[in-house]
């Protein structure tokens, strides 16, 4: 019986352990490894952090679905991987494998610019259920006493999207108060221009947005850097100062220390096309932690996203081939990412889809209308049914 691990109890690590099990049944012997016991709908926390969902109506216990599907669950933190004895290696434990899914998600690098982040900073984030509970109660406070929103993204950001949402739902909120007269909101962002979102931009997003920022009277600063955020101050690196009553910037990511070491300097994993380890042929790697090139340079780095919708393509194809692997069969056809996104705009929702992700393109279109709002609710309600009755093999 194959023994595969899996890193990582969120959309990567859940498809890939689900899948797996699927493909394999009794061949394999799956384990998830998490510091988690839940997982959460992160594509809804800004919501959450806007007091429209609870922490309770986006997660999911980790365990009951995991072991009603003999998937073995360990609720510990990975702190490395012996890739050469192959075993991870837990605050408690040491799991041996023949297979490793990589799937850990991000390390938020809010250290590398002074005063950013919740925790010992200056700044709100909605990148986890914690600081999306933390955003929310910054917001009750702004509401009791207005003034002027900073929202945005530090240099090499490279999930920009949230943070569109969250400012366009602000604005929507304030001015369903009739206050939004009394909070100037800022957007900020290292991107060259809004509507990049790290992947050189989607048909006619740039002037879309820029025309829905201006439409909202969302003041934009684009292409820049932040060299530091005071109390109540966000500055630039070219000296200019935005003092702030509430501001949620977005963090560069890197990888997370336990698996670094197999990266690239950043600790994002090289794969090839079917997300296997260029160096390490029993490791793959799903989701954020893998190693993506932006498409292009940018005057202010920013990298490139990896969506929900990207980390289940890359997981199922990773179970395939580890699946082709252990039963002997032909590996998946290599294909390009493609991706399908639902961005809130508060009033109305925007659905971008590319083939590849990167361009040139095969296919692409952005287009907003409340029609999108809607199918972003369902889809909610459909995936967190997905991952109740673990049904990873669903569209």
């Amino acid at each position: 019986m194959a023994k595969i691990a899996v890193i990582g109890g969120s959309f990567g690590g859940l498809t890939a352990a689900f899948e797996l099990k699927r493909l394999l049944g009794k061949k394999a012997d799956v384990t998830v490894i998490s510091d988690d016991d839940k997982f959460v709908f992160i594509p809804s926390l800004p919501w959450l952090a806007m007091g429209i969902r609870r922490a309770a109506d986006i997660t999911v216990p980790l365990r009951p679905i995991l072991e009603s599907n003999k998937i073995a669950f360990i609720n510990e933190k990975a702190t490395g991987v012996d890739a050469d004895a192959s075993k991870v290696v837990t605050e408690k434990s040491e799991i041996a494998y023949d297979y490793l899914v990589i799937a850990s998600g991000p390390h938020l690098a809010f250290e590398e610019v002074p005063g950013l982040g919740p925790d010992g900073g200056n700044t709100d984030c909605i990148f986890t259920l914690g600081q999306a509970e933390k955003t929310n109660a910054s917001w009750n406070r702004f509401l009791e006493s207005p003034g002027t929103a900073v929202i945005g993204s530090v240099q090499g950001v490279s999930c920009s999207g949230p943070t569109y949402e969250y400012a366009f739902e602000i604005d929507t909120e304030l001015r369903h108060r009739k206050i939004r007269h009394k909070a100037p909101i800022v957007f900020i962002t290292s991107e060259p221009y809004v509507g990049h979102f790290g992947i050189g931009g989607l048909r006619n997003s740039k002037t879309m947005m820029e025309d829905e920022f201006a439409k909202r009277d969302i003041k934009v600063i684009a292409n820049t850097a932040v060299a530091e955020i005071a109390p109540g101050e966000v500055i630039l690196k070219d000296g200019t100062k935005l003092p702030f009553k509430l501001s949620m910037l977005a963090p560069a990511m890197k990888g997370v220390p336990a698996v670094s070491h197999l990266g690239n300097p950043r600790g994002f994993i090289p794969v090839d096309g079917r997300y296997r380890h260029t160096k390490h042929r029993n490791i793959f790697a799903v989701g954020v932690a893998v190693a993506i090139a932006p498409p292009e340079p940018t005057p202010v780095p920013t990298g490139v996203p990896k969506t929900g919708y990207m980390t289940v393509s890359m997981a199922k194809t990773a179970a395939l081939t580890i699946a082709s692997d252990i039963l002997g069969g032909p590996p998946p056809q290599e294909k390009p990412l493609d991706v399908l996104c639902l961005m809130d705009m508060g009033d109305k929702a925007a659905i971008m889809k590319a083939y590849p992700v990167l361009p040139p393109r095969q296919e692409s279109m952005i287009e907003a209308g409340v029609r999108y709002k809607w199918a972003k609710i369902a889809f909610e309600k459909y995936f967190l049914f997905k991952i109740r009755h673990g049904l990873s093999n669903w569209p």
